[in-house]
């Protein structure tokens, strides 16, 4: 597998496991939230937007990370394999107030250039509201999936090294 796509709540450890599995599958690694925000935080257009994961989505090779619905008509077409992390919102909502409060006013590497940790109540509420917004459209998404591709759906982050060996043991395979 060389185009691997990890979608999932904010919270849910996407660009943690992104990280990892490019690093244990020498893949290049495309975190989409250091991608779409500029600095301080400034957001592309719709159009450049598409456009950009387009662009990156047509690399031969990567780990991409990032829910972004609005391209998932893009980047799930290439995607060999799509890893969905729908943990309960409880523990994505326990993470990010654990991520803000380790990186409050710094820069993550996962992030765009002086897009500094902040808390902000209404991503909290969008995490809260993930489960009723998206579950049942991703869902569908993954039903729609070409049979090339395989779909790992992980509702604990106890599952994560299961997968890792999985898909470590499968490229050594290919």
């Amino acid at each position: 597998m060389r185009r691997i796509l990890v979608i999932g709540s904010p919270g849910a450890g996407k660009s943690t496991l992104a990280q990892r599995l490019a690093m244990r599958l020498d893949l290049p690694l495309i975190h989409l939230d250091r991608e779409y925000f500029g600095p301080g935080w400034a957001m592309p257009s719709k159009a450049e937007w598409r456009d950009k994961v387009a662009r990156l989505s047509a690399r031969p090779a990567w780990v991409m990370d990032g829910n972004y619905a609005s391209t998932f008509d893009i980047r799930v077409p290439r995607a060999e394999a799509i890893v969905w992390l729908d943990v309960p919102r409880l523990q994505c909502a326990l993470s990010v107030l654990w991520r803000v409060a380790r990186n409050y006013g710094r820069v993550r590497p996962d992030l765009g250039p002086d897009c500094s940790e902040r808390f902000d109540w209404s991503f909290m509420r969008w995490i809260w509201s993930y489960p009723e917004q998206m579950r049942g459209k991703t869902a569908r998404l993954l039903e729609r999936r070409s049979a090339h591709q395989r779909v790992y759906v992980l509702r604990s982050r106890a599952e994560i090294p299961a997968l890792e060996a999985e898909l470590v043991s499968y490229r050594g395979a290919a």
